[in-house]
């Protein structure tokens, strides 16, 4: 009974969301939303390997590859074609982020998703005209 008067007599510490939007800021390991990060030249570090994509507990990610002709030693290598994410059935495990060999993959501190429709819920994570970042030594 004392810990109930207690909290009667303290301050309220509830924060008008909609209203101080962009006053607050979430803390920095929050996972809010997948993004896979970009260079200025629209290079990202995947490598199509589907380890993401194996180890998603309820298939959030879909990673579509496709085949390409190398021309430095002439065989055939998996591009990455489109990086799919589902956020709505995305129960924010970091199971796809801690596993990625390159890490390509992070989460961002981005928590809202609302929409109306559920197709808006689906993101494409590589941009269109992406390709894959060359190795520095």
């Amino acid at each position: 009974m004392y810990i109930s008067m207690l909290n009667f007599i303290r301050p309220k510490v509830t924060e008008s969301y909609p209203e101080n939007r962009g006053k607050s800021f979430p803390h920095e390991r929050m996972r809010g939303q997948l993004i896979m990060p970009h260079n200025e030249n629209n290079e990202h570090k995947c490598t199509a390997c589907g380890i993401c994509q194996m180890n998603c507990p309820n298939g959030t990610i879909q990673v579509i590859s496709k085949k390409v002709l190398d021309e430095e030693t002439g065989k055939e290598k998996k591009v990455l074609d489109k990086y799919i994410y589902d956020v709505g059935s995305c129960t924010f495990c970091s199971l796809c982020t801690i596993t990625c060999p390159q890490d390509a993959i992070t989460w961002s501190t981005n928590f809202e998703h609302a929409t109306y429709t559920q197709p808006k819920l689906y993101a494409r994570l590589n941009k269109e005209g992406s390709s894959l970042m060359k190795k520095t030594k």
